[in-house]
């Protein structure tokens, strides 16, 4: 058989980056306005700062009490590729960097004139780049507001996919760049495409872990030269490396594969909630993609947050899954993008859902969506949702990081969806501040006082045990939060026996133990069988 027709399966270990302009692809640098607005006030000004002092970038990304900072940690001697890569943004972007301060003009605009009265005059005085793309409104505490149209900025110049490209590699177990600040530079141990995240041999390459493939349809079907079809040969193997027990024929099953990610199964459906997963198969310690089941019915998306919407891992999944189901956003509201337009514009097929709405399962099995407080900073954002699971006769409610600050919310779910069999909880209590996450999008600064009041912070030990409480649970289980060795370029953080979280959890677990609940701090893996 000629090697162009021999039939190959695509490595576990392969992991695929997308990027933006190189900058890893997380949902605030893709949605237009959004990615706009971090692009002037974040990215920009971060390889400016770079290029000023790139010693002081390097040392800070090396420094371990800095972990998760805005540093770029690329070496001096390539500082003339960032050099290249601002000068590309500068001279390529102009629409974006012209909508973004746009924004800010408008909303001097409204602060200085929006003063109760008829906001019809203010129209001609916004900036020519938001014509078409925006209304103004009050609120009824009469405090005026931008709403951006944003269907109609996919369809404008502020959302440009000629910015996305991927890279292909091998997952070597070293722990990659921060995502929030470095971008990835072309290495010769990874595979430059410049193809959208949307394209469709991405699909051909993933389904290939599962179903042989000809090597020729995958190089054919991702638009290879000669050279990157070399390199994608060193991703492809003889056999694949599939779990055995990757699906089930009787009972039920849920599996922990890290951070908040779950996968609940039955014989006749499969859920996956947050995919965030190692690739990396070599340890026996975790649960990889080779475990996941053929065929996903539903991915479910707590909300827009880095660590629980992992495009790396959504991308591997599109095939294989029929619908996102994803938390209906405020639209219009700028710190609130669709999570529903982000991944349409990527081919995902989505499900869009408020509070209590329900999505059946084969079998008899749902999925309903549940209300989810707190942990965005204060900011109004309507796209964030818990979950109740309901699959195999047991009940499990996915509290992702939603905090117990009003414990009434948990026993009206109670009431309306009765008790619930066990409970997975975020116990990230001492989350980071505001602007660490949301400093692009912010068109009034605030100060540090301010800003470290308002954490991305899920429950702490007393909350927890609130929401255990009204939901009338017996089992709990405390997510690892980033705590496992492969989410490092992801979560950047960093716990000792003695940080306030793990005091927390601790107290939690106690509280449970003297209440009968069966309760563990997760790590790694665990599964449960029914």
């Amino acid at each position: 058989m000629p090697e162009s027709q021999e039939r190959v399966f695509l490595r576990s270990n392969a992991i695929i980056e997308p990027l933006v302009d190189r900058f890893y692809a997380w949902m605030h640098v893709v949605t237009p306005a959004q990615a706009a607005m971090n692009l002037a006030n974040v990215q920009v000004p971060l390889l400016e700062s770079y290029l000023h002092s790139p010693q002081v970038h390097v040392a800070a990304s090396n420094n371990p009490a800095l972990r998760g900072g805005y540093f770029v940690n690329v070496e001096e001697a390539r500082a003339d590729e960032i050099r290249d890569l601002l000068d590309q943004i500068k001279r390529d972007r102009t629409e974006m960097l012209t909508f973004a301060a746009a924004v800010a003009e408008a909303d001097e605009l409204l602060r200085q004139n929006a003063t109760g009265f008829d906001l019809t005059p203010l129209y001609p005085k916004l900036p020519a780049a938001l014509n078409g793309l925006v209304e103004l409104a009050y609120d009824t505490g009469n405090q005026a507001s931008l709403h951006i149209l944003e269907p109609l900025l996919y369809q404008s110049p502020v959302f440009d996919r000629s910015r996305q490209s991927v890279q292909l590699s091998l997952e070597t177990g070293v722990e990659r760049p921060f995502i929030l600040s470095t971008p990835r530079l072309p290495s010769r141990d990874v595979l430059e495409l410049p193809i959208t995240f949307d394209h469709p041999g991405l699909d051909e390459l993933f389904a290939a872990r599962v179903t042989a493939t000809p090597r020729a349809r995958l190089h054919e079907a991702l638009e290879l030269d000669a050279d990157q079809a070399a390199q994608l040969n060193r991703l492809l193997a003889d056999e694949p490396s599939l779990a055995e027990d990757r699906n089930i024929d009787s009972g039920g099953r849920i599996r922990y594969f890290g951070h908040a990610c779950l996968v609940l199964q039955a014989p006749d459906a499969a859920v996956v909630v947050d995919p965030f997963i190692s690739a990396d198969n070599r340890h026996g310690d975790r649960y990889t993609l080779d475990d996941l089941p053929d065929h996903i019915d539903l991915v479910l998306i707590t909300h827009g947050h880095q660590d629980h919407i992992v495009l790396e891992t959504l991308l591997q999944l599109r095939h294989r899954t029929d619908a996102v189901v994803v938390p209906r956003a405020s639209r219009g509201n700028l710190c609130d993008p669709s999570i529903g337009l982000y991944l349409k514009s990527m081919g995902f097929t989505v499900i869009e859902v408020e509070e209590f709405d329900e999505v059946p399962l084969p079998g008899g099995n749902r999925v309903v969506a549940t209300p989810f407080l707190g942990e965005h900073s204060d900011l109004d954002i309507r796209a964030k949702s818990t979950y109740l699971v309901d699959i195999a006769g047991k009940k499990a409610f996915v509290g992702a990081d939603s905090s117990g600050i009003d414990p009434a919310l948990y026993r009206y779910i109670r009431s309306h969806l009765g008790d619930v069999d066990m409970a997975f909880l975020g116990m990230e209590c001492d989350g980071a501040p505001l602007t660490w996450l949301y400093q692009g999008l912010l068109t009034r600064p605030v100060t540090k006082k301010m800003s470290d009041s308002r954490k991305l912070s899920g429950s702490n030990a007393q909350q927890a045990a609130a929401i255990m409480t009204e939901l009338g649970c017996g089992e709990a289980y405390v997510y690892a939060m980033g705590e496992e060795s492969w989410q490092g370029h992801v979560m950047a953080t960093t716990y000792t026996p003695d940080t306030y979280q793990i005091k927390q959890i601790e107290e939690f677990l106690a509280w449970c133990k003297e209440h009968d609940i069966a309760a563990e701090h997760l790590f790694n893996k665990r599964e449960w069988r029914w």
